[in-house]
């Protein structure tokens, strides 16, 4: 009996549901007094608000550039337009900031004079924090999508950057050696000796970009939006209303591990030559 309820890899779904179900029963009687309430929220009126979200009201996004309007989504419940607008900064700045990080990274692994007249500007920019850029972004941008992606490609890139830049110094100097001794040209190197080494270096980054990426979104329209997710916990907050505020944390978690879930997908179908954890020892 005690095997059965153990943890293991066939009960493991199992155990994960019971971890949520333990931690919304202690946040439920944890907050049955008032004044812990007003500070933690109240998990059943937090699924409440999120069930509103979903299925009260409409709402309505207008598509376009600068001034000029396309066309007018209409939506059934009041979230959609506001998740989309985030969505789209969140997948925008992932797309953008992992294209940069990867072509940056190649070309500075592959360049070591370059790299080293770059190497003190990059850890500077590294090292600033980069939530101050974007005020400056607005000014650049507008309060539209494009400054909150912006905010989230700097936090993108340099995660990507870094990984693609360690995963090409960590090729085998023999495997290069072997390779240049049967004739590879560079192209063929970076196809088939430098790509596929820093490929797992850039999948270990994109699940940490992924929360990074709806980071700089959300941040971005805390400071100035009229639409998104971020903005609606910035209109709750204003009122002091927490239970919205939680639910918008919910909402942006459950769409952070979609996503992430995505990017693990891909990654097992991309990365199938790899051995899995553990066979290399039993070989």
């Amino acid at each position: 009996m005690l095997n059965l309820i153990r943890p293991n890899q066939k009960n493991l779904r199992i155990w994960q549901v019971l971890v949520l179900v333990a931690f919304f029963a202690v946040w439920h009687f944890a907050t049955r007094d008032p004044q812990a309430a007003f500070f933690f929220g109240e998990p059943i009126k937090v699924m409440a608000r999120i069930w509103q979200w979903f299925t009260v009201g409409s709402g309505t996004l207008e598509v376009g550039f600068m001034d000029s309007t396309w066309f007018t989504l209409n939506f059934p419940a009041e979230i959609y337009p506001h998740l989309l607008v985030t969505l789209t900064e969140t997948l925008l700045a992932f797309g953008i900031g992992t294209l940069l990080g990867l072509a940056c990274g190649l070309w500075l692994a592959l360049s070591p004079l370059t790299s080293a007249i770059l190497d003190p500007y990059i850890k500077a920019a590294n090292s600033m924090p980069r939530v101050i850029l974007a005020p400056i972004f607005a000014m650049w941008f507008g309060l539209g999508i494009w400054s909150k992606v912006a905010l989230a490609v700097t936090l993108v890139f340099f995660i990507v950057f870094f990984n693609v830049y360690q995963g090409v110094k960590e090729v085998s100097p023999v495997v290069l050696a072997n390779a240049r001794m049967l004739g590879a040209s560079q192209r063929q190197l970076l196809r088939q000796v430098y790509l596929p080494s820093a490929t797992s270096w850039v999948f270990s980054s994109l699940h940490t970009s992924v929360g990074l990426a709806f980071v700089g979104a959300i941040v971005g329209e805390y400071l100035g939006s009229a639409r998104g997710v971020g903005y609606l916990i910035l209109q709750a907050e204003g009122t002091f209303d927490i239970n919205t505020v939680f639910a918008g944390i919910l909402v942006l978690t459950a769409f952070a591990l979609v996503l992430d879930t995505v990017v693990g997908m891909i990654e097992r179908r991309l990365m199938k030559w790899q051995p899995k954890s553990g066979e290399t020892e039993k070989m």
